[in-house]
């Protein structure tokens, strides 16, 4: 799409590309600074000013999309546009994101946009109110025989023909337009006095049966030149340039645009540009991929390898555009040295544009080939780099157990081998599984602990951050607070020398999320707001997703419930929108928590469904995942509504492996009993008093005035004034060492009524 606005060719230099870029940014009056930068990384511009400025991958990404965004709506502004996705079915993950993006953002604007795909396609965005869905059924009879008479250029059409045609065909417009073309070729039917009839009888004549067998009866019929260099086309992709098609083939000029035009006369290819800068391009996906499979598997190997050396030699100054082309041929050519090598390349490039899928999916590939070649110390270390890399960027998705997968084949190897640099990664990986997966935390605080002694002895800082963060996080699900504590003002040390003011945004939220679970909601709010301004003054997606989070829920500690929502909402969008489902998770339940206090149960109950929701989806966190299910009944309860398993509940309570979760588990309970009906106000009792006693063990002080709290509502609806009082002014002494401000109002608004 950008080749084609800004008119840029293959062989345009980077100055050319540039000076194009600017030029029509400035005709669509776009802000340059804002836009050019990231247009130019996407065209693999090598000097796209990009790396001199300081963000997180999905920052990176966030901008590149909306500067698509902008110069689509702002060239929108000076004329309608329409914008076609063919074969939508076959993309990937990376442009799908910023195809639903580019949607949300066009309705209101001059902008249509049309995309075409098989059944087995399912747009994330199809509920959308401003989206149509045409599907393209079967032709009936009636429209098959007027499609027939368009294709002939006749109505008077013999009735066994159309007989012949309706059987054959069954309505598939592709396969009626391609048998016509056929019996035509083939001399089956002919036109005789304005009338067309069979001129053979097809009791003795090969009539194809399928649309496969109608394409190869024509491929079949072209000379054999012409069908070698069609074949050599198939082999490169659905669309190829003539130049390429000219190197692969070797045929002199005049030779192979002869066998074109023969090509182009059977309806097989058509072209595209202006000779001698145009392409070809098969008629029909499906047409390709009939002449690609009618290839014998040796010749096609022999055809992929010269497609590769060729697009070497012909695109060596702009070689990185074709990284992923080159993958595919010199992997099918099964040379898989240099298929691994262009698969590297091809995933740096997507780190670049912070394609982390495209980024995994090439490595995947990589190791693919590495592992298919002859075994030696050099190659083992180059798989145990491409694993370690691979967990890393999937444990950066929050695919934890992918990543743990990955890198279980080379775990061994790598520590015979003692590689430290590796080792302390893929420790930072089996740890973060054990947390997050298992949540062994035990075992998980064991491979962290060694993953940090590595990072401390090879010097590593972004080792050390690794496995600082996530020794934190184990830290914390296991009420070990000021421990976890340690460890992340350690990352945020780190990133105060390295001035880096997105990552430190990202180290100061770590901090306010363990100091809201201890219970400091004065220090959890003011390193939450700390971490929201870092954040904004950064304008990094990644940083800002984790700070609303964060600040939310020090509000929500605070008592400051309107402020909490701000902060929160945004969090959890941001959070969805870049795919980050933990701390997404977290900051849903915290909405639902807010809700509760509102009053607003419904709205409670979406969050904690939704926070269950994801959590379910990327295998995360079961006992959090359950935690969520219970807050969900809690809302349930308080709403009103009676569809309550507490056998469920309970089980809940006896699988939970999260030391940080048992107390919350508990008072829910106490609560959903209290709010059930009287008989079971005794079982609540119970419960209550057991998440005062774990919340007291624990030293989650905030927590504890929760627990006071419900425990004096306990005593008030059984009539026992000067106890709900006691426990009250318990809640109210807590919440002041806490610097819970508001709940402290809040308790004492809730005592002055038993007065």
């Amino acid at each position: 799409m950008l080749k084609s606005n800004y008119r840029i060719e293959d062989s345009d230099p980077d100055w050319d590309i540039i000076q194009k870029v600017k030029i029509g940014l400035t005709l669509v009056d776009a802000d340059e600074v804002s836009t050019l930068p990231y247009l130019l990384e996407l065209l693999s511009v090598k000097d796209s000013g990009l790396d001199r400025i300081s963000m997180s991958p999905e920052a990176k990404k966030d901008r590149i999309i909306k500067a698509l965004q902008r110069i689509v709506l702002k060239g929108s502004e000076k004329r309608p546009l329409v914008l076609a996705f063919e074969d939508l079915h076959w993309i990937d993950r990376s442009s799908e994101d910023a195809v639903k993006r580019l949607l949300d953002s066009i309705p209101g604007s001059r902008v249509l946009m049309i995309f075409t795909y098989r059944p087995e396609f399912v747009p994330s965005w199809g509920g959308k109110s401003f989206h149509s869905q045409v599907t393209l059924n079967r032709l009936s009879n009636r429209e098959t025989l007027e499609l027939v008479a368009y294709l002939l250029d006749s109505d008077n059409i013999a009735p066994d023909i159309q007989e012949l045609i309706l059987a054959k065909t069954e309505g598939v417009p592709f396969f009626i337009e391609e048998l016509v073309r056929s019996l035509k070729d083939m001399g089956i039917i002919k036109q005789t006095n304005d009338e067309y009839h069979l001129a053979k009888d097809i009791d003795l004549v090969a009539i194809p049966s399928t649309i496969q067998d109608v394409i190869m009866a024509r491929v079949d019929s072209l000379p054999e030149g012409a069908k070698d260099v069609l074949q050599a086309g198939s082999a490169i992709e659905r669309e190829f340039g003539y130049e390429l098609i000219k190197a692969v083939t070797g045929l002199p000029e005049q030779e192979l645009l002869h066998h074109l035009s023969v090509i182009k006369d059977a309806e097989l290819l058509y072209e595209r540009g202006v000779f001698p800068h145009s392409s070809c391009v098969f008629k029909h996906a499906i047409t390709r991929e009939v002449v690609y499979s009618s290839i014998l598997a040796k010749r096609k190997k022999l055809f992929h390898e010269t497609i590769g050396e060729t697009i070497e030699e012909l695109y060596r100054d702009n070689i990185s555009d074709h990284y992923g082309a080159l993958v595919e041929h010199f992997l099918a050519s099964e040379s898989y040295d240099k298929a691994a090598e262009y698969a590297q390349l091809a995933s740096k490039k997507a780190l670049k544009t912070a394609s982390m899928n495209d980024a995994i999916s090439f490595t995947r590939k990589r190791i693919a080939c590495l592992e298919k070649l002859p075994g030696t110390e050099e190659l083992l270390t180059r798989i145990i780099d491409s694993r370690t890399l691979l967990g890393l960027y999937t444990v950066q998705m929050q695919r934890f157990s992918d990543a743990r997968m990955v890198i279980d084949p080379i775990m061994r190897a790598a520590e015979e081998r003692n590689y430290k640099r590796r080792l302390c990664q893929i420790y930072t990986i089996i740890g973060a599984h054990e947390s997050y997966v298992r949540e062994d935390i035990p075992k998980a605080r064991e491979f962290l602990s060694r993953s940090l002694e590595l990072a401390n002895e090879s010097g590593d800082m972004l080792s050390l951050v690794l496995a600082s963060w996530n020794l934190s996080v184990a830290l914390t699900f296991n009420c070990d607070f000021e421990e976890a504590i340690t460890h992340a003002r350690r990352v945020t040390d780190i990133n105060i020398m390295g001035k880096n003011v997105w990552s430190l945004s990202v180290a100061k939220s770590l901090e306010s999320l363990i100091t809201s679970h201890r219970g400091d909601a004065e220090m959890s709010r003011l390193t939450g707001e700390e971490a929201v301004k870092l954040a904004e003054e950064s304008g990094d997606i990644f940083s800002s997703s984790q700070a609303y989070a964060s600040g939310g829920s020090g509000c929500y500690c605070k008592g400051f419930f309107l402020e909490a929502l701000g902060y929160l909402v945004k969090g959890a969008d941001l959070c969805e929108r870049i795919d980050l489902p933990a701390i997404g998770a977290w900051a849903r339940w915290n909405l639902g928590e807010v809700h509760v206090e509102l009053g607003d149960y419904e709205s409670a109950k979406s969050h904690y469904r939704r926070a269950a929701d994801v959590l379910e989806k990327n295998r995360l966190l079961p006992s959090w995942m359950n935690f969520m299910g219970t807050g969900l009944a809690k809302a349930k309860v308080m709403n009103r509504e009676k569809d309550i398993d507490l056998e469920l509940l309970y089980s809940y309570t006896r699988s939970n492996k999260l030391n940080v979760c048992e107390g919350w588990l508990r008072r829910y309970l106490g609560e959903i009993l209290l709010n059930i009906d009287s008989d079971h106000t005794s079982e609540a009792k119970h419960w209550i008093e057991q998440a005062i006693e774990v919340h007291q063990q624990n030293g989650m002080r905030f927590y504890l005035g929760r627990d006071y709290a419900v425990y004096a509502e306990l005593f008030k609806r059984k009539g026992n004034k000067k106890e709900a009082k006691e426990q009250l002014g318990k809640a109210i002494d807590v919440y002041k060492q806490c610097g819970a401000d508001g709940w402290v109002d809040k308790a004492k608004e809730e005592l002055a009524k038993l007065s």
